[in-house]
């Protein structure tokens, strides 16, 4: 097994609960009368979205070729970040990164809150999350940032677009970690800089974990930049397993999310829990076959688990 099965089990459970979240932000801006309209004139199952706060626009792609605009924009904000760090612009990084966390929360928590106080509660976390962190704040930011974006690009994907998008993302998560490698760059920069998206687990479970300042996420996941037990793993293309938290990447959280809404538009809320459910049970699969000191592409096991999330609910 990966991690202690304790760490393992809360990681579980919080990328459950980062899916279900996300649904609820999702579903929280159907417009529920226009879409009981347009359900009557088309003569099938419609659904309309509202509009989200402050402004924020949708991208105007049509449903059935999104995927190839998110696929190109992926790759767009993969070269940036690779430029960055080539550059050495971390000043930049983490203002991208602010307004990205800043933008997808307050989108997030305006589905529970006022606007403004929605964008206030945005304001300080995303300061926490950035200037401060600690695990507490890092990880309740990640449990509501993936549903904002999935409010923001789910009404323009279908399951068609959503499941090429997951597809596409398996592969390139593959070709990522084992090939070119330059996934494994990408963590290890973030985790040097403290600004790590994903979840974010102390393998030691205590209140003192949870709410201590983090000093170093490098340090925290094992892969300090130019120590030499680093340098020597990075020659086998692993990462050194000595720190003391679990982790998985924002990637990972944020792809099936976006699958399953588009799901949630023919099935509802709770009938497309099984999507999110199987997906965590696959990524259990990974975790509790997977070897300490080695990174794996875990896009493969959790758009596996989408696919038999989706063909059970259409044989239910």
């Amino acid at each position: 097994m990966k991690h202690p099965l304790p760490a393992t089990a809360v990681l579980l459970v919080m990328f459950l609960a980062a899916q279900i979240i996300g649904l609820l932000v999702v579903s929280s801006y159907i417009d529920k009368s226009a879409s009981e309209q347009a359900t009557k004139e088309a003569g099938k199952p419609v659904v309309v979205y509202g509009q989200l706060p402050y402004g924020v626009e949708r991208p105007a792609i049509a449903p059935d070729t999104s995927f190839i605009f998110l696929s190109v924009a992926i790759l767009i904000g993969t070269v940036l970040l690779l430029l960055i760090i080539k550059f050495r612009k971390i000043s930049l990084w983490k203002a991208w990164f602010l307004l990205a966390i800043i933008i997808t929360l307050t989108v997030s928590f305006s589905s529970f809150l006022p606007k403004a106080s929605a964008a206030a509660l945005a304001l300080v976390v995303a300061y926490f999350r950035v200037f401060k962190p600690n695990v507490l704040a890092h990880n309740i930011s990640e449990l509501f940032v993936y549903g904002g974006l999935a409010a923001i690009f789910v009404p323009v994907l279908n399951v068609k677009s959503a499941a090429i998008l997951l597809t596409l993302i398996a592969a390139y998560d593959l070709f990522a970690v084992f090939a070119s490698k330059h996934m494994i760059t990408l963590a290890k920069f973030q985790a040097a800089n403290n600004i790590f998206a994903g979840l974010f687990i102390p393998k030691k479970l205590s209140l003192k974990s949870a709410v201590y300042p983090i000093a170093s996420v490098a340090t925290a996941i094992g892969a300090k930049k130019d120590s030499p037990q680093q340098k020597k793993a990075d020659e086998a293309g692993k990462y050194s397993d000595t720190g003391s938290y679990a982790v998985i990447g924002g990637g990972d959280i944020g792809f099936p999310l976006l699958f399953a809404g588009a799901a949630m538009a023919s099935f509802g809320f709770y009938r497309t829990l099984i999507i999110p459910v199987a997906a965590a049970a696959a990524l259990a699969i990974l975790l509790a076959i997977g070897k300490k000191g080695k990174f794996y592409p875990a896009m493969p096991f959790i758009a596996a688990g989408c696919f038999v999330g989706y063909g059970v609910l259409q044989l239910i």
